[in-house]
């Protein structure tokens, strides 16, 4: 794949060129961005601390950590409601019929802040935690998964990189979660970005396809009005698509409860520019050149077409998704495990020969927290951001073949840090949104000078083929990421 290194000037009012170079050898010519629902550190990630009987390991885990330990909490979480402040920490599967709230409301109760809403959080109020589906256990915010399926996201934390202190840049569940990953904000405008005005949980349905409003949170941490969930402003497609870097977004169009196209899991389908909303159908070009409907179809696009864009946005369907409380998360591991191996496994090449392998970096994260507990306290952001800015702790991986065996990232980082990784990566220029307020840039991941051999990691639930079979399965019946 060729891609321009020139920058056009005057492309966007907002745009201003990126700074620093990478460490690796040389920039590279993919990155792709796995998205994954609704968990925290503590909560998806215990068992990097814990042997197979769930007993802890010493000295693995820490809090705070030292050099080389994880920061992760497995006993004595923060609870008000219990004599001595705090409660022990139980184990659950991966799936679940239940589901806790994790809109901003609930951010606000577990959050409890020190005093009023822009100020800081004690998270100790998770045992308020709201069922909203299913019959939730007692304290069930306060659970660490133990599942044997776990184990690829164990050996990719592992073997790769991991970070200690990752957040979502927002204290809302999906539909502004997922437009942070997409735009570097939840705002229906850059003025209303610059005001520190966002719109905190989008509801459904949501996107450029219905005349739907949703909520607006301010400078002072609480609803100031509402706006449209078609948002006016440009997204990180934008600065790729102006500097000449492919890129394509992979999700299902599915909606929830229905099969409307719902824009809490697509984001392409909130951003009026890319939309072009025509009859309650997203027409415009963009849309229709970049959106894939079908999301195994990125496995098929790195191991057989060999068309692996420069960015790739990657969603899940339900059956991949660790979310929880309709049925989902119990593939969501095998999922993740079947697009690294694919990268690490393509007999594909580039324009100049290399390996998707040797040019890839694969960045997974989390939407939101999911209403789970954490130990680490948000980091509030300075006025007018700060009323809606920072959320809670969310789990990040990130692999390459220039990422050191277990390393762990001490840097303090959220979604704005990925969407400036790939404006730096590709030399663009920047949104001027949270890609530019954010702290890290995730170079911390791309330490070694010479890539590593890749080496696959197992999966005993689904292969790459599983997933690509069961959707071209006529009787397939596909699902959208979450329910809410």
């Amino acid at each position: 794949m060729c891609i321009k290194r020139s920058l056009m000037a005057g492309l966007l009012a907002t745009t201003a060129l990126a700074g620093s170079a990478q460490t690796q050898p040389a920039p590279f010519q993919h990155i792709v961005l796995v998205v994954q629902e609704n968990r925290t550190p503590d909560n998806f990630f215990n068992m990097l601390c814990r042997d197979a009987s769930g007993n802890v390991i010493p000295n693995v885990c820490a809090v705070p950590p030292g050099a080389g330990q994880y920061n992760i909490q497995t006993s004595n979480w923060a609870d008000k409601t219990r004599a001595g402040g705090v409660t022990q920490p139980h184990a659950m599967a991966l799936s679940q019929t239940w589901d806790i709230g994790h809109g901003f409301r609930n951010f606000n109760v577990e959050c409890d802040h020190v005093g009023g809403p822009i100020s800081a959080c004690k998270n100790d109020g998770f045992a308020a935690a709201a069922c909203i589906n299913g019959t939730c256990p007692a304290k069930a915010a306060y659970g660490y998964v133990q599942d044997p399926l776990m184990q690829p996201y164990m050996d990719l934390a592992r073997n790769y990189g991991f970070g200690n202190y990752f957040y979502q840049t927002n204290r809302g569940s999906s539909g502004p979660s997922h437009q942070f990953l997409f735009g570097a904000t939840s705002a229906a405008t850059a003025a209303a970005d610059a005001a520190g005005e966002f719109i905190a949980d989008f509801g459904q349905p949501a996107g450029c396809t219905v005349k739907n409003t949703a909520g607006v949170v301010g400078p002072s941490g609480t609803y100031v009005g509402s706006a449209s969930t078609c948002l006016q402003h440009h997204a990180i497609s934008t600065v790729l698509e102006n500097s000449g870097v492919s890129w394509r977004y992979y999700g299902t169009n599915v909606g929830w409860p229905d099969s409307n196209l719902n824009g809490l899991w697509l984001s392409p389908s909130d951003i009026a520019s890319i939309c072009g909303a025509v009859g309650g159908t997203c027409a415009g070009a963009d849309f229709k050149q970049h959106v894939v409907l079908t999301p195994s179809q990125v496995l098929k696009d790195i191991s057989t077409n060999c068309t692996l864009a420069g960015v790739s946005w990657v969603i899940p369907e339900g059956n991949a998704s660790d979310h929880i409380g309709y049925g989902g998360g119990a593939g969501g591991p095998s999922w993740v495990a079947s697009i690294v191996n694919s990268v690490g496994q393509s007999k594909c090449k580039n324009a100049d020969g290399s390996s998707y392998w040797d040019t890839t970096a694969i960045v997974i994260t989390w939407d939101d927290w999911g209403g789970f507990y954490d130990h680490e306290l948000p980091i509030f952001e300075a006025a007018p951001q700060g009323g809606y800015q920072m959320g809670f702790r969310v789990p990040i991986i990130v692999v390459s073949a220039y990422t050191a065996k277990g390393h762990i990232s001490n840097v303090h980082e959220d979604f704005g840090s990925i969407a400036r990784f790939i404006e730096d990566n590709f030399g663009t220029g920047n949104l001027g949104f949270a890609d530019t307020r954010g702290t890290g840039r995730l170079k911390e991941y791309f330490t070694l000078t010479t890539p590593r051999t890749f080496s696959p990691i197992t999966s005993a639930a689904k292969s790459a083929q599983d997933f690509i079979n069961e959707a071209a399965d006529p009787n397939h019946k596909a699902t959208p990421p979450d329910d809410d």
